[in-house]
């Protein structure tokens, strides 16, 4: 019984070798950022709170490639499963294209006005000045952000998990060295403070995509290296289909990151020290994360490739057994972060120099996370790892935008500067009132199976013949 719900042998096996590899890689690349903020925390809170409001922008522009990267990997799957070459081609040509115009807006931004950029999240006037500084270097690193995030959902997606994997591994390492060589003028190297953390960042994430398309280049790889024609030679009709599947996430992905920015805006007019607080749990947060993410790149590739290949009924199968498996590793989590938190908050403080009120604030805001990280992974796996790689990329962003910005933002709102509720209850708010609806209604739809939406051809003959026979 427990191997039928669970999955057997083929279901692990295909899991491990994808999410494991993947996790790793998540988790690297959140080491990355625990790095920066554990280092710049020993230089203070403004200036821990001023790489985190800096951090908002990049944390936007992630969102909105992240939103690109996850159309494309519905399109990458299914043809991988189809065995459509051509297909996978020229939706990296899209992706790569669209993604460059995106963060070069953002750097052009963040580089013009660095100042007013900040002042989005923060008014404090040492804030201003030191996110500002951080900011004018850190946009540099947004092109290489946009190679590596799409290079990675093409070999994810075409089942090359490794040398993401390896990847991550060595720009950590890096970011770390640099980090520390930067920031407190070791290993010979200037002393820079909190500009050396953006020149570190810069260095390290242009690492990644260069070891990339140099392996790609020595394997002869058929898609980094199909010819330029092939791969921006995308007619219309092709963009016009991609983006009907692909704006859907890339609209809910941006707005949804805009709508997490209102509420980091909204707890950093509460104090600083608050904003601090949230960098401690984001960062802790993001490595959680890393676990989750692999589960669903797992469980997005599988389905996908399945419905790709007309594979309906194990596609099913699977979908299930992932929204079992996501909420249950989200306790595991749950659990650890609640009997650990106040160690994993002490790192932060090695220096000496995080206030009491931020410590104390970050103590509170753990324990919601603790409490919960498993609903909250409910809505995240059916949206993310079921509905998009079925082809359903509208549902999820109704409901996440719904449940966001109709209910979650103004009762945070309220709750903040209207009822003036203590910081730990309002961002309580923020997570209790988006979540709970929004499982219901994924939960909902994914039992209706109208989620399953094929791109191939091969896909939607299999799920005509599915319905035929359900009836």
């Amino acid at each position: 019984m427990l191997q039928k719900v669970l999955g057997g042998r083929r279901f692990w096996g295909s899991v491990l070798s994808l999410a494991i590899p993947i996790a790793v890689q998540n988790l690297l690349t959140s080491s990355f950022t625990l790095v920066d903020t554990l280092m710049v925390g020993q230089l203070g809170d403004v200036s821990l709170a001023a790489v985190g409001m800096a951090g908002q922008w990049s944390w936007f522009l992630n969102m909105v490639l992240f939103g690109i990267c996850s159309g494309a990997s519905v399109f990458f799957a299914q043809y991988f499963g189809d065995k459509n070459h051509g297909g996978i081609v020229k939706t990296y040509g899209i992706a790569v294209s669209s993604a460059f115009l995106v963060s070069l807006a953002f750097l052009v931004v963040g580089l013009s006005v660095p100042k007013g950029v900040i002042s989005i999240f923060n008014r404090d006037a040492g804030v201003l000045d030191a996110g500002s500084r951080y900011l004018k270097i850190a946009v540099f690193s947004y092109p290489a952000i946009v190679l590596n995030m799409i290079a990675c959902a093409v070999l994810r997606s075409t089942k090359r998990v490794k040398l993401p994997m390896y990847v991550a591994f060595f720009t950590t390492i890096a970011n770390a060295f640099l980090d520390y060589g930067l920031i407190f003028g070791a290993f010979g190297l200037p002393e820079m403070g909190i500009e050396g953390a953006a020149v570190a960042t810069v260095i390290s994430s242009w690492s990644g995509p260069v070891i990339i398309y140099i392996v790609m280049a020595i394997q002869k790889d058929d898609i980094f290296f199909a010819p330029v024609r092939e791969i921006f030679g995308f007619t219309r009709h092709m963009v016009a289909d991609f983006y009907k599947k692909a704006l859907p996430v890339i609209l809910n992905e941006s707005l949804w990151g805009l709508g997490t920015i209102c509420y980091n805006i909204i707890f950093a007019n509460l104090g600083y020290e608050y904003s601090a607080a949230v960098t401690i749990l984001r960062t802790f947060e993001n490595i959680a994360f890393a676990f989750f993410v692999g589960f669903n790149n797992a469980g997005c590739v599988m389905v996908g490739q399945d419905i790709g290949a007309g594979n309906i009924k194990r596609a099913l199968k699977d979908a299930r057994r992932f929204m079992i498996i996501v909420p249950l590793a989200g306790v595991v989590v749950g659990i650890f972060v609640l009997f650990f938190r106040e160690q994993l908050i002490y790192i932060f403080n090695m220096g000496g120099k995080i206030t009491e009120k931020t410590l104390s604030a970050a103590m509170g805001i753990m324990l919601v996370y603790a409490i919960e990280v498993p609903i909250r992974n409910i809505p995240y796996v059916i949206i993310v790892a079921i509905f998009r790689s079925g082809g359903d990329t509208k549902t999820g962003m109704k409901y996440d935008l719904i449940c966001l910005w109709a209910i979650s933002l103004p009762v945070t709102f309220i709750a903040a500067f209207v009822i003036k509720l203590p910081f730990v209850l309002v961002f309580a708010c923020s997570y209790v009132f988006e979540d709970y609806l929004k499982s219901v209604l994924c939960l909902k739809h994914f039992f209706s199976k109208k989620w399953i939406k094929p791109v191939t051809e091969t896909g939607r003959a299999a799920l005509q013949e599915y319905m035929a026979e359900a009836e």
